[in-house]
């Protein structure tokens, strides 16, 4: 039986079509294909629309063209967002508390150019929580959207660290508190505990972890979305 169409598959939809759109608008010369390719945009935005976007229609479209590069540099690709599940002598679990929403989740945040993806979880963590740390191992590779987690197309790459020194001190703009806490007595804005929450208690053990990733669905567009499925293999 097919699942009901949710708005975050709208979102994805109108993601995946705004993504090729704006990739053929950037490689494209010809006149008739742009505007084929921009008649895709406006689909896509009354599509987001209809998801529950506040935008305008013509806002999105406007907004989506001002991302448009030409060749390779136009090319769409998800963005990457950089996480650290850091763990202390206490096997306690390093949390940021966002300033804008108030939920409690790892440090995390844009991967930044110049830097490798371990280098960015180190970096994030001494810039929202004042703690020192070291990489263990890459944990998991979520697919934002997939995953339902974000509104906008994101890879987020997840790091089992160490602390390793340093001061808890709030980043004063990002965060509005930090802490470290048992993984049994999370806050209760923790977001996604449900989903990251097995997963550090398996890498704080010392066991051997796989790196996690989202499966292929079956069919892509409409099949099951998984959406906790790495609670199976890290609680046996």
């Amino acid at each position: 039986m097919t699942d009901p169409v949710t708005p975050q598959d709208l979102i994805r939809w109108s993601e995946a079509l705004s993504g090729v759109a704006r990739t053929g608008l950037g490689f494209t010369q010809s006149l008739y294909e742009r505007e084929r390719f921009e008649e895709i945009l406006a689909i896509a935005a009354e599509i987001r629309v209809a998801a529950g976007s506040v935008f305008d229609p013509h806002d999105l479209v406007h907004e989506w063209l001002k991302g448009v590069g030409q060749g390779v540099p136009g090319y769409q690709t998800p963005k990457v967002a950089v996480g650290a599940i850091v763990q202390n002598e206490l096997d306690e679990i390093l949390l940021v508390q966002r300033a804008d929403s108030g939920v409690w989740l790892y440090p995390t945040g844009w991967a930044d150019i110049g830097y490798s993806p371990s280098e960015v979880a180190v970096k994030e963590v001494k810039e929202e929580t004042g703690i020192d740390c070291e990489v263990v191992q890459l944990l998991a590779v979520y697919d934002g959207l997939q995953r339902r987690f974000t509104s906008v197309p994101l890879y987020s790459l997840v790091f089992h660290c160490r602390a390793t020194g340093g001061n808890l001190q709030a980043h004063p703009l990002e965060t509005s508190d930090v802490g470290f806490f048992p993984l049994d007595a999370l806050p209760t804005m923790a977001v996604g505990a449900e989903l990251w929450g097995p997963l550090a208690a398996h890498a704080f053990s010392g066991a051997p972890v796989d790196v996690h990733f989202d499966h292929p669905r079956t069919p892509v567009w409409r099949g099951d979305h998984l959406i906790v499925d790495l609670t199976d293999d890290v609680d046996d």
